[in-house]
């Protein structure tokens, strides 16, 4: 007799007949486990059971695939994509070379769709040399990226090629039928090595460091926090050089002008003062200007290839007001004010324009050349909280003037002027100037101040209010800093979010770009220092650690050297490779 429960009913008894052939009796037992089955899964579409087949899974029962339904389509469903088999890419695809001017370099070519980043420069070199006459080596050397414009709601975005043309076209769906346009653009032919250890620790702060930054030529160091002085160090023997007293509260801003020739600080009392690195003295005749009637939030400097003079600088305030300064007569040129609440961030950028950023949620755009300086040209709205940090495309080309990784000397104010105007241009190429703006709503937006009151894209994912940006030297990536213990990095040009770099254990305050652009390091509340491989690197390639305590501030010398970290502890590390 065989029993069997099938969905709570009970399956009538059968006589199974006795062989006394021993061949037939075990057909017999196969063709009544076959039989059972079909009565089991019959069943058990009635009543929902579980389906039980013996051993009959495989061949000799090919309707039984051994899981609860013996049916195919109740297991999964069948998709479009299932049914058709994907299309495989074309081996060849053609594509047409341009640089950032639009300038086309040769005719179509008809390349393998599984070329590399790699391939496709060795290809792109041997146009360019076999167009221009070979008499630079170094232009054997230069790597390239590649990217091409995407279409995307309306907006035309910039895709950069990451591995090869066929990831790009089945990540995109790019059309093979079509010529694909690749812009390229050539990234740092030096090195920068990543800093792996401290090299010197340098104490005389008597208070929490603020601030610590590089000349622009990579030649001084300086420093500036809680205990009301500015200091300057010798890059070369960490060693202090000047130690200068002036400010009777908290130094709050530091900045260097663009020839480093003149250092700006400003403190808690809205008093700034300008100091000659080189003697450790004021400049000018005030030793202290009373710039503004509460704390000075933020300075910046006219970049150099606007001004070969480098005497005009921009402040902002806690009292809703900015100013713009000629620091060669200390004179007030111009006050720029309509901001409703404190202004937290100033940026001169490279086109001739103020950008300030509020608690007021909005960001405001003034005209800084010819006899209209401070007259608004647009107000930029959209976040729905107090806006912290602002950073330009052009902030590290603005911030180090003249200078690069060489360490190169001028003659002259001309000669200097003129590497700067030529800097500038070469890294713009035709592109418009980008700004990033984060604030406390947890987002950034990105704009095209000069062309449009209207954002480019909001970018999300923080989970907490972001705290600092920063572009990279080749405007291709920039980073954001939150109070969430992370820093993402994001496409320079569209926006497109890349990577979350976790590791820190606290907020993350700050972050700073090697020259090279490939590496980043961010300083944290939990007392450390981490450096990241960039674009890649989701896990830090080096931990930082000494600090007693948070680390406030964090710069990457010009010319890649080392690193500088000031913390709540009162003293400053070097670290180098």
């Amino acid at each position: 007799l065989v029993f069997g429960r099938l969905g709570g009913r009970q399956t009538e008894q059968r006589k199974v007949p006795q062989h006394h052939n021993n061949h037939c009796h075990k057909h017999d037992r196969s063709h009544n486990k076959i039989k059972m089955a079909e009565t089991t899964s019959t069943n058990n579409r009635q009543a929902g059971g579980i389906a039980w087949a013996g051993s009959l899974v495989g061949s000799n029962n090919p309707d039984n695939l051994g899981y609860r339904y013996s049916t195919a389509h109740k297991r999964y469903k069948r998709s479009s994509e299932d049914d058709e088999k994907e299309k495989e890419l074309p081996s060849n695809i053609v594509v047409q070379f341009r640089n950032r001017e639009g300038e086309e370099v040769a005719s179509h070519l008809d390349i393998p769709t599984g070329s590399s980043i790699d391939d496709l420069s060795a290809l792109l070199h041997s146009l360019l040399n076999a167009e221009e006459e070979e008499d630079d080596n170094n232009n054997k050397h230069i790597p390239y990226s590649f990217y091409t414009k995407l279409l995307r709601n309306g907006v035309e975005d910039d895709i950069e090629v990451t591995s090869t043309l066929a990831n790009l076209i089945q990540t995109h769906q790019l059309s093979t039928e079509e010529t694909l346009h690749l812009t390229y653009q050539p990234l740092a032919v030096f090195k920068v090595r990543p800093v792996t250890r401290c090299t010197d620790t340098m104490p005389g702060h008597t208070e929490a460091i603020l601030h610590v930054s590089y000349s622009p030529d990579g030649r001084h160091l300086a420093s500036g926090g809680g205990d009301t002085t500015v200091r300057f160090w010798d890059v070369n023997t960490s060693l202090p050089k000047h130690t200068c007293h002036g400010h009777k509260n908290h130094v709050l801003c530091t900045a260097w002008s663009p020839d480093g020739s003149r250092f700006a600080s400003t403190d808690k009392n809205g008093v700034m003062i300008l100091w000659d690195p080189a003697t450790g003295k004021p400049v000018g005749g005030r030793s202290t200007i009373r710039a503004h009637k509460q704390w000075i939030t933020s300075i910046s400097w006219e970049p150099m290839h606007a001004n070969a003079a480098c005497e005009r600088l921009v402040t902002s305030s806690k009292d809703g007001s900015c100013k713009v300064w000629n620091v060669r007569t200390q004179q007030c040129i111009a006050t720029l004010s309509g901001h409703a609440d404190s202004v937290e961030c100033v940026k001169w950028g490279g086109e001739g324009l103020i950008y300030t950023a509020s608690r007021d949620r909005t960001i405001r755009v003034w005209t800084a050349e010819g006899n209209d300086v401070g007259k608004l040209v647009r107000t930029l709205k959209g976040h729905a909280h107090r806006i912290n940090t602002l950073a330009l495309s052009s902030d590290i080309v603005c911030r180090t003037g003249p200078f690069d990784h060489t360490c190169s000397k001028f003659k002259s104010k001309d000669e200097a002027f003129q590497a700067a105007v030529e800097k500038y241009q070469k890294f713009k190429s035709g592109e418009p100037e980008r700004l990033v703006s984060g604030s406390d709503d947890f987002t950034l937006f990105v704009w095209n101040p000069k062309e449009s009151k209207h954002p480019i894209k909001r970018l999300t994912g923080h989970q907490q209010a972001v705290n600092h940006i920063a572009f990279s030297p080749d405007g291709r990536y920039f980073a954001s800093a939150s109070f969430d213990k992370k820093v993402k990095i994001w496409n320079g040009k569209s926006g497109d979010f890349i990577a979350t770099l976790t590791g820190h254990v606290g907020a993350v305050y700050q972050v700073a770009w090697s020259s090279d652009s490939r590496y980043l390091v961010s300083a944290s509340k939990d007392s450390t220092a981490k450096l990241w491989e960039m674009p890649s690197g989701k896990k830090a390639k080096e931990t930082l650690p000494g600090h007693a305590d948070e680390v406030y501030a964090l710069d990457w010398s010009p010319n890649g050297s080392s690193v500088a970290t000031g913390s709540k502890d009162r003293t400053i590390k070097i670290w180098k490779h």
